[in-house]
């Protein structure tokens, strides 16, 4: 292809890949059952090699598909299109840590994990903790807006990206916010950035807050009989006015399958746990810990571990952060999805998961993020059984209409990606689905950028919700 043949002479044979083995490996994410080739993959080492591949995508029409990690769950970083893959693993590095400012700026490339030791080694504090920190990328990060365990009290990336740098698909180069506590001159450009999934633009540098590190953690882990249980817990230690650090609930069948592939002592005869955490000044981590240990009994727990130390509380975290593992041990496929609710309406969403389990004949284990109403039903299946398949996507297309009809919304953290896209308008509306395609026309008259994603698939029909499913 000519614009491939002119890649190649601007960047070189190190930066720009065309064979098949490279392609193949470049042509899905974490996303069961989305997978296409590449025409190329580029491997850029710095902004100017950035626009100068964006400029010639932009005159040849070539769609361009930036991807970090691939960690994806929504098919958010399948080249559906073909065209181009930009991987940032040579776009890796912490720039700056600015004590003075209390930021960090690091190139999209850089691994969270890595960004998150580098400055608690420094006594500071950088709080969005996706599950897949250990190897997703801070660019992967920013553009689905990612959570973690940490967002009920710190919440999520957007509430720390300061400042942005991403070159426009014509190739110019555009800069956003700044070291600033305020700052109101004109529209929000950072914010719209964060979470656009790379349809608008590609993100070549962060500024990202960071705040003390807190002096004090504890964990404890509570044992329910039954949801119920559990889900009052979780609204009585909100209304109490305590915001944990983390507020993590597990279903019984995840706890199952969860001991038996960690063997780390979890009760597989309760109906549910609560993995609790507080952090922050000593006597106050007391406090909030002691307080929420005696509304958990109150609340008809049948058992509350406190972590001995930190060891202890590590394998309790690992409980939690292992449960996606566990689970895709079960069945060749594992598809994981994210919907959320108000807190009041955990219990009653996940009897409505359970109900529509049980109605398409599929079993859904649920986990998540408790303490912001985020849950992750999720299903092992098998993507070559095509009639169970099937099942599984119309499991989900109830359990997004139920998280709709109790308040909520169809992704708390995945993102939209090609997975989401049919349902967007159920949340968004037509009007809604009108202002994203006139902002994305704006940014990419041609369309090049991540295309088949977020609103580029006509919305299915929703069923209306009742009382139940």
């Amino acid at each position: 292809m000519e614009w491939i043949n002119h890649l190649q002479t601007e960047l070189g044979d190190e930066i720009v890949f065309t064979d098949a083995t490279t392609r193949l490996a470049y042509s899905f994410d974490a996303t069961p059952n989305y997978q296409a080739m590449p025409d190329a993959v580029v491997a850029p080492r710095s902004t100017e090699d950035v626009q100068t591949i964006l400029r010639l995508c932009h005159t040849h029409r070539v769609p361009v598909i930036p991807r970090g990690s691939a960690t994806n769950l929504a098919g958010g970083t399948t080249p559906l299109a073909g065209g181009l893959v930009m991987d940032f693993r040579h776009m890796d590095q912490i720039l700056e840590i600015d004590e003075k400012n209390l930021t960090v700026t690091v190139e999209p490339g850089c691994i969270t994990g890595h960004l998150i030791e580098a400055v608690e080694a420094r006594g500071l504090f950088y709080p969005p903790d996706p599950s897949s920190m250990k190897i997703s990328t801070i660019g992967g990060n920013i553009s689905e807006n990612s959570g973690g365990l940490r967002g009920l009290k710190y919440g999520v990336t957007a509430d720390y990206v300061l400042a942005l740098e991403a070159v426009l698909p014509n190739g110019e180069l555009l800069k956003t916010g700044g070291k600033l506590a305020k700052n109101v001159a004109g529209y929000d450009l950072t914010r719209l950035l964060v979470g656009s999934e790379g349809t608008l633009a590609v993100i070549t540098k962060a500024t990202l807050k960071l705040i003390p590190l807190p002096k004090t953690k504890r964990t404890m882990l509570a044992h329910f009989s039954d949801l119920d249980g559990a889900a009052r817990t979780v609204s009585r230690i909100i209304e109490s006015r305590i915001i944990p650090a983390t507020l993590e609930f597990m279903d019984k069948k995840t706890i199952e399958v969860v001991e038996a592939y960690a063997n780390i002592g979890l009760p597989t005869d309760v109906g549910a746990l609560l993995l609790l955490e507080q952090d922050g000044p000593k006597e106050i981590v007391r406090r909030d810990i002691e307080a929420m240990h005696a509304i958990c009994l109150a609340e008809g727990a049948s058992l509350v571990e406190v972590a001995r130390d930190e060891l202890h509380a590590e394998t309790l975290r690992y409980a939690r952060r292992t449960a996606l593992s566990a689970l895709a041990r079960l069945r060749p496929t594992t598809i994981l999805e994210d919907a959320t609710v108000p807190r009041s309406e955990i219990a009653e969403m996940v009897r409505r998961i359970e109900a529509i389990g049980r109605k398409y004949e599929i079993e859904i284990a649920t986990f998540g993020h408790a303490g912001d109403g985020n849950l992750h039903p999720t299903v092992a299946t098998d993507a070559r059984d095509h009639e169970e398949m099937e099942r599984v996507e119309a499991a989900f297309a109830d359990i997004f209409a139920a998280a709709l009809d109790l308040g909520g919304t169809i992704t708390g953290e995945h993102g939209v990606g090609v997975m989401k896209a049919p349902y967007l308008e159920w949340k968004l509306g037509a009007a809604g689905i009108g202002v994203m395609k006139g902002i994305k026309l704006a940014f990419d008259p041609h369309g090049i950028m991540n295309p088949q994603k977020m609103f580029a698939k006509a919305a299915k029909k929703r069923l209306v919700q009742g009382g139940g499913v």
